[in-house]
């Protein structure tokens, strides 16, 4: 999912949005679509958004199976995965996160059979965050189509209602994250000296 506007990193942002602003000096997307690579994800499929084209053509280069799908503003991450058209099961990432060596690959592992997984981390401040991976297997899949509410439509809310239903759910552990929050974040990962 790479269709957010990074409103917390303006006024960055307003230039480049912000899975193609760096983590260690590369931008965070490329290293993520490397590691989803690696960890055996054989099509990537990129919500895209604001400053769309940005992204698109940072990874249409990359030797991977890569298709890129366009999603409107304001309409949440449970309306992203709808528009990707995947086939559970499947992984959902947030654009905006590197994870430790592994864990991506890990992570699908743990996860296979299961109706769905959520992984549980630490960010780089060492606090509990929003969910920056998800497995959708076939019966959360299903929850997805209608979207649960009003927009933004939110990969939460298709969770717990597949929860409710019974479906399986397992929280993941997974290593240390690394994300871009806010402008602090963006000099933290880029030059640790100045710490």
């Amino acid at each position: 999912m790479a269709a957010g506007e990074g409103t917390r990193l303006r006024p960055i942002t307003e230039r480049w949005p912000k899975p193609v602003l760096p983590i260690d000096g590369k931008p965070v997307v490329v290293t993520l679509v490397h590691d989803l690579a690696a960890a055996g994800c054989e099509r990537i499929v990129v919500v895209t958004g604001y400053l769309a084209e940005q992204v698109e053509a940072l990874l249409e280069p990359l030797p991977y199976d890569i298709r890129f799908v366009r999603q409107p503003p304001g309409q949440g991450s449970a309306d992203a995965v709808l528009r990707a058209q995947a086939t559970p099961p499947y992984l959902v990432v947030a654009a905006d996160n590197v994870f430790a060596e592994g864990d991506l690959a890990r992570f699908a592992r743990e996860g296979a059979g299961l109706d769905g997984a959520i992984a549980l981390h630490r960010t780089s401040e060492h606090r509990e965050d929003r969910p920056p991976l998800w497995l959708v297997g076939p019966r959360v899949h299903g929850f997805l189509d209608p979207l649960p509410g009003k927009a933004p439509y939110e990969l939460h809310d298709v969770f717990r209602n597949a929860t409710d239903a019974g479906a399986k759910v397992s929280a993941i552990q997974v290593g240390r994250t690394r994300d871009l929050t806010d402008p602090a974040d963006l000099v933290r990962q880029n030059f640790p000296y100045l710490q």
